[in-house]
């Protein structure tokens, strides 16, 4: 030996010497050497272990040559020098053997790394038929190093690349390890199954290639060189159903959709033509989406029998926004049913791969996971990786190794498979699924597949990717691929195969003919779309729904609220918030008018009491970010936290109110899911200021605004928006008022700006007692959840509902010659002045409900006022924001034709508000002014 040896991996040694000591054979020869020599020249007695005897031999050889003290120690730290670097090339290759894999059915040339090449390590050619401790790889025991090598490659670079060394617990990596290399990372498929997936198979080929011929150069988004994922939901469907899963909800884009409706949801293929044939135009005036984003749903029996229920939700062509409206969708299926171990749904989540990797709501989304108020028991991600987005090549589109690596923030698998291996894609769902199943995460398979035909059906996708196109056209199907395998291995014949191809074709030949006599596909009634629940529910015009009373009695009010107040036995308080427990108490007692929280915490309480589910959740929502809501205390000792609104009655509705991630946009979409199931509880959504909804513009613009028109499907779902000019700059002033009333037509949605905590409630309550399902957008106060004048008492909330107009209350009608009509915490301000300027001859009548917009009701209003000649529009936003367009487009004409009309507000302006609070007061001063323009104190 040329250097002092130093003691490595004893570990093993030892456990080869326990082996050898059990069975002398089961080791290898040269340790069964070594073994005996220390028998004979080493151990003193049978206690001994090689460990004591090496240690014991270094000592010596400080004493004595090198040479002679250590050659038997030489040769075993030798040994383990040698299997620590098999060790280093087993986790290299677990680490970094996906980069290597087979997995692009695009590419011939492999990519080498000397990490996986063992000469990296020190090994040469004559080491390979040394054996060593393999591990995993051969349940503990030995094997040739050419043999572990084999496995390795097998297991890690064959056509399923697997990332899971980022996983930080040991046992989720250990789980794995154990899975992949004890199969070598295959599934044994037996022959029904591979007729199964041959069929499917079958089934998406086929009707891709039936589209391009009867309805040449129409839109279809087709599935073309990506079939394998209908087989591949199909097995994770069955999957999900042998794990006792009821309930499987799919999000997905356009692309392969119409392919996925046909065979995987059931939708029969001759409604699918018959919206191709688009013939009765007169039905779709102004509504209805393209056949592409349309959902559907069914009841799907597994092999084994089980009814699993599967919906495919509706969504726009914006990618990825689906994934949080299915995530909350299943959420609120899980909570009716009572599943709070999460293990009764499954979502399935289909992504592109510029998608996934380009749109930020996917980091959002996955950031929800494992959240306790979001959690579903683990998303499968499945990306259809067509290695090109619309014209962009990846190299273009990310700055990442892989599309996935956005989903390396979770502690889950990520599984990159060769779509045109379907048994490799078995294989990856088969694992994937168990996965999820043991630890509760998402998981993720990236199916590497391609796109035959260009974006859409007239697109030309060799005009941007040439040599791309070319090697695609040279490709046959994966269909073909597959059977050309199971021919070869004898597994099927030719006869089974040109069966199943005839069945299929001729069903859709027959499906064909029959669309002819189709005037127009049908669609589910509304509370079909979504099921069951929501068969006492109704949308349509809000003058067919009936008017509701919302009061409750004065009692039950009181006791509710003071619920609110009462903590547990030894709980302290914060001492700044015992202040307005005593506050709140007072209110009980009738001492104190009840402020805007209390008109909340009532809401919420008596809802709750009446067995209704109530969710809310938003960015600091808990406290309230005005810290006015303190729904969940803290104890001021031990931080402990406790909900005084779950703790009401014994029989109660669940109570949930959540601080949300910092996001708009995945967890307002996710509310939004939350509501399509849950027609019977109040699921509200609170903004940390209005003006940070646009942040999730898309969900508004695409879902709550137009869900019912497109897709004729209804939400009750509610948005606080904290909106107000106040000083405070350009963003923490406007709820863009002005874009909610820019979408509003055809009643589909209601948009109020109540101003007294009494309206507040009966608004709140109005949105689930009556069975009119519309979302509610409302423009919520800041200033006023303190302000002296916002205030009701306990009567104003115990009989009649919500006030859409409120009118003047204190001037004699008579002596009105001027009405200053307005919306919101303005008006507080209006009557403030009116009353420092001594003006009787004023009244100030507040629109509490902007849309729909109650025009009997204001006309009825303003004719209280027999003196009347001026009906004045003021609003504190900027003339091109707040309600003044919409009041002039749609009602100005009719003010006029009675009384005369002029509009109050700041100048145009492309931003909502001043930076400058003095800047405010004088345009706020300014505004005043114009409202009383040429009005006296009269000294009446």
């Amino acid at each position: 030996m040329d250097q002092k040896p130093s003691i490595e991996n004893l570990a093993f040694v030892e456990d080869l010497w326990q082996q050898y000591r059990a069975d002398r054979a089961s080791v290898p020869q040269q340790w069964r050497s070594y073994f005996e020599q220390l028998e004979r020249e080493g151990l003193r007695d049978d206690t001994e272990t090689p460990s004591l005897v090496i240690g014991r031999q270094q000592l010596l050889a400080k004493e004595r040559p090198l040479g002679e003290a250590c050659n038997i120690c030489g040769r075993t730290i030798a040994m383990s020098a040698m299997q620590h670097r098999v060790g280093q090339l087993v986790r290299n290759y677990r680490v970094r053997g996906h980069r290597v894999a087979h997995i692009n059915p695009l590419q011939d040339e492999d990519e080498e790394f000397t990490e996986l090449q063992y000469e990296y390590y020190g090994f040469a050619e004559t080491d390979l038929d040394l054996s060593f401790n393999a591990g995993s790889l051969a349940h503990g025991g030995m094997l040739p190093l050419r043999e572990i090598i084999a496995r390795l490659e097998a297991t890690y670079c064959g056509a399923i690349g697997t990332q899971f060394m980022h996983i930080d617990e040991l046992g989720a990596r250990e789980w794995l390890q154990q899975r992949l290399e004890s199969t070598l990372n295959r599934y044994g498929m037996s022959r029904s199954e591979q007729l199964r997936v041959l069929t499917r198979l079958t089934d998406a080929v086929i009707f891709e290639q039936f589209l391009q011929r009867k309805f040449v150069g129409a839109k279809s988004f087709s599935l073309e060189g990506a079939e394998s994922l209908v087989p591949l939901l199909d097995l994770a469907i069955e999957k999900a159903g042998a794990q006792a899963t009821d309930e499987v909800v799919i999000g997905m884009p356009h692309r392969g959709r119409l392919n996925v409706l046909a065979n995987i949801l059931g939708k029969h293929p001759r409604f699918i033509f018959s919206e191709f044939a688009d013939r009765d135009a007169e039905t779709f005036i102004g509504r209805g989406d393209v056949k592409y984003h349309l959902g559907f749903h069914r009841d799907w029996e597994t092999a084994s029998g089980r009814m699993v229920h599967v919906s495919l939700s509706f969504n726009p062509s914006h990618l990825e926004v689906v994934g949080p409206v299915a995530l909350g969708w299943m959420r609120a299926k899980m909570d009716r049913r009572g599943d709070v171990d999460r293990r009764k749904g499954l979502v399935i989540l289909v992504h592109g791969d510029a998608a996934i990797a380009g749109e930020g709501i996917v980091q959002e989304t996955l950031n929800l996971s494992e959240l306790a108020g979001y959690r579903v028991g683990g998303a499968l991600h499945v990306v259809v990786n067509n290695q090109v987005g619309f014209t962009t090549t990846p190299a273009e589109g990310r700055s990442s190794t892989y599309a996935t690596d956005v989903a390396k923030m979770l502690q889950s698998p990520i599984f990159h498979v060769n779509g045109e291996n379907p048994e490799a894609v078995a294989q990856a769902v088969n694992v994937a699924m168990d996965f999820r199943e043991k630890f509760r995460r998402d998981v993720v398979i990236d199916m590497y597949c391609y796109r035959r035909r260009g974006h859409n059906e007239g697109d030309e996708p060799s005009f941007t990717q040439p040599l791309m196109s070319r090697r695609i056209k040279e490709r046959p199907t994966v269909r073909d691929n597959y059977l050309k395998s199971l021919l070869d291995l004898g597994e099927v014949t030719e006869v089974d195969a040109a069966e199943i191809e005839r069945t299929r074709t001729e069903l859709l030949e027959r499906a064909l003919r029959d669309s002819k006599g189709e005037i127009a596909p049908p669609r589910p009634d509304r509370p079909g779309a979504l099921g069951p629940v929501w068969k006492s529910y109704q949308g349509g015009p809000e003058e067919d729904a009936p008017r509701v009373d919302t009061g409750v009695e004065v009692e039950q009010l009181a006791h509710l609220l003071g619920r609110t107040c009462e903590v547990p036995e030894g709980f302290t308080v914060h001492p700044k918030i015992v202040r307005l427990l005593d506050q709140r108490r007072a209110m009980v007692a009738g001492e104190r008018p009840l402020d805007w929280s209390a008109g909340e915490a009532l809401a919420i309480a008596s809802l709750a009491a009446e067995g209704v589910r109530v969710r809310m959740t938003g960015q600091d929502t808990e406290r309230g970010t005005f810290s006015h809501r303190h729904s969940r205390l803290h104890d001021y000792e031990t931080g402990e936290g406790y909900m005084p609104l779950q703790h009401l009655t014994p029989e109660q509705g669940a109570v949930e109110i959540l601080n949300s991630p910092l996001s708009e946009a995945a967890v307002l979409g996710f509310e939004y899911g939350y509501s399509l199931a849950c027609p019977d509880g109040l699921v509200v959504w609170e903004a940390q200021f209005g003006d940070f909804a646009n942040m999730a513009q898309v969900y508004i613009d695409q879902f709550i605004a137009a869900g019912e028109q497109k897709w004729q499907i209804l939400s009750g779902l509610v948005l606080l928006l904290p909106h107000g000019l106040e000083g405070t700059g350009p963003e923490h002033a406007s709820a863009r008022l002005e874009r909610f009333l820019a979408m509003a037509a055809a009643d589909n949605y209601q948009v109020i700006n109540p101003t007294t905590p009494a309206n507040l409630f009966h608004a709140l309550r109005r949105q689930v007692v009556r069975p009119w399902r519309k979302p509610l957008v409302v423009m919520s106060p800041k200033s006023l959840l303190r302000h002296k004048r916002a205030v009701s008492s306990l009567e104003d909330f115990a009989s009649g509902g919500f006030r859409r107009i409120i009118g003047e209350p204190t001037v004699a009608l008579s002596g009105v010659c001027r009405v200053l009509l307005c919306s919101g915490k303005i008006a507080y301000e209006l009557l403030a002045q009116r009353d420092k300027r001594g003006l009787e001859s004023v009244a100030v009548v507040r629109v509490e409900q902007l849309y729909p917009l109650p025009w009997a009701e204001l006309e009825t209003e303003l004719e209280r006022y027999p003196a009347c000649s001026e009906v004045v529009w003021v609003q504190e936003e900027p003339a091109n924001m707040g309600g003044r367009i919409t009041i002039r487009l749609k009602y100005a004409e009719k003010i006029g034709e009675r009384w005369s009309y002029r509009e109050v507000s700041r100048p145009e302006s492309s931003s909502p508000a001043t930076g400058s609070a003095a800047s405010h007061r004088v345009e706020q001063q300014r505004l005043f002014e114009d409202a009383f323009e040429g009005l006296f104190f009269d000294g009446s």
